[in-house]
């Protein structure tokens, strides 16, 4: 899944290539894409790319005072092609799902939204105003804007688990199961800790692991092509998918804990004291 860094990444890439542009043509591949119709995306017919900005995992692109918001979810992506190619967009069994056409006056490029899989929960928005959506209307703040105090605001008195906290888009906008992993390895912490518990000391280990993970990460992901930067998530990352491998930093060996749909990883002796987590999946096989 796509996270701050990549999106943050992707909005910066297309803000070089894609400001100044105008709309030739929106071909809508795969109907359930589209989840608002008024405005239809046709009205971007013929209006220029004015900016690119991100509201946590969302990209939005300007279009003369309309948005066009796109949430990647789990499997969507976005592809680059210039110049665009010449045979329409027609649905079919691949994983093209809406191809936006742009012209800069000489020749046409296009900007390719992908979704791999059949969840399919791509979702692209034509909207007036950003928060005509509510999805990105209950937005929590960024992380990388929050110092110690505004963690402890932010997670106040809650006693849900660190990890499931870090990862409410409604809490804070942005992060999601591969960094949280990679921020709590960072800051010491247990992804069971109470997030409403951590005292002074936690907090500031959790802003400056929120600073040193995600800020790095933007920082290596900026300026690399849209179709490159998956792989260099998975490249960097510390615990996230690095069940069964070596902790970089004291030799324990990463562990996982299971769910249905997801699992998450850490290492015993840098966030529990040395302890295993209770794998989901194995205590309902003990049942």
């Amino acid at each position: 899944m796509p996270e701050l860094p990549e999106v943050e990444a992707l909005a910066r890439f297309l803000a070089e290539r894609a400001v100044g542009r105008v709309v030739a043509r929106v071909d809508v591949v795969a109907l359930n894409v589209l989840k608002t119709f008024d405005p239809p995306p046709t009205a971007l017919h013929g209006l220029q790319v004015t900016g690119v900005s991100r509201h946590g995992k969302v990209v939005d692109l300007d279009v003369d005072g309309l948005h066009l918001l796109v949430h990647f979810s789990r499997a969507g992506w976005a592809q680059w092609r210039d110049p665009a190619p010449t045979t329409p967009a027609r649905p079919g069994k691949g994983p093209l799902a809406l191809r936006l056409l742009l012209d800069d006056g000489d020749s046409l490029a296009a900007l390719d939204l992908t979704e791999a899989g059949t969840q399919k929960r791509l979702a692209v928005h034509v909207v007036h105003d950003p928060a005509d959506v509510p999805y990105v209307a209950r937005l929590g703040p960024d992380p990388l804007g929050l110092d110690a105090a505004g963690w402890g605001e932010v997670l106040g008195s809650t006693r849900q688990r660190l990890k499931t906290v870090l990862t409410d888009q409604q809490v804070v906008a942005g992060i999601g199961n591969a960094y949280s992993d990679d921020i709590m390895h960072a800051a010491r912490l247990s992804p069971f800790a109470p997030a409403g518990g951590l005292d002074e000391a936690r907090l500031e280990r959790l802003t400056e692991a929120v600073q040193q993970v995600l800020g790095v990460a933007v920082q290596q992901a900026v300026g690399h092509e849209p179709g490159k930067l998956k792989d260099a998530k998975r490249g960097r990352m510390r615990v996230h998918g690095r069940t069964g491998q070596t902790c970089d930093v004291c030799g324990d060996t990463v562990a996982e804990v299971s769910y249905t749909d997801s699992s998450f990883q850490y290492c015993p002796t840098c966030q529990t004291g040395g302890q295993k987590l209770a794998d989901r999946r194995l205590s309902r096989l003990l049942k």
